[in-house]
């Protein structure tokens, strides 16, 4: 049975589910900020899915990371798999902008997260839930 890491569940809302993974957005408007996570329960890296599954997953980052570039057109998409503080396989999907707080750097250990208000949140859920839907 899949259950979410506390710290993602906290962190983020739920955008959709894909056929392999739950798409997250992280709850800090400086980047618009996708995480998925494979709804496998155990899983720690991407080395420990199953070829199909593996291959799945690229795709599905694929996905989220054309979404990003169509709803925002940024400079760059940064994908990763860190798992060093959550232990819960997830692959963050980030779209970067010149102009961001930690350009050209990583977006990790940069300060404090600047959170959506709730107009705002409501907003780019449902922007990105449409562009999914549409995909």
């Amino acid at each position: 049975m899949f259950s979410l890491h506390p710290t993602l569940e906290s962190d983020t809302c739920e955008i959709t589910v894909l056929p392999l993974s739950c798409v997250l957005l992280m709850k800090d408007k400086g980047f618009p900020w996708l995480i998925l996570v494979p709804k496998i329960e155990g899983v720690r890296e991407i080395h420990a899915l199953t070829p199909d599954d593996r291959a799945l997953l690229i795709e599905e980052v694929s996905l989220a990371s054309l979404i990003l570039t169509k709803l925002f057109a940024p400079a760059k998409i940064n994908v990763g798999a860190l798992g060093n503080i959550v232990p819960q396989l997830h692959v963050h999907v980030i779209a970067r902008f010149e102009n961001d707080r930690a350009w050209p750097g990583p977006v990790w250990g940069n300060g404090p997260g600047d959170p959506y208000s709730e107009a705002e949140l409501a907003s780019i859920v449902s922007r990105l839930q449409d562009a999914f839907n549409r995909a």
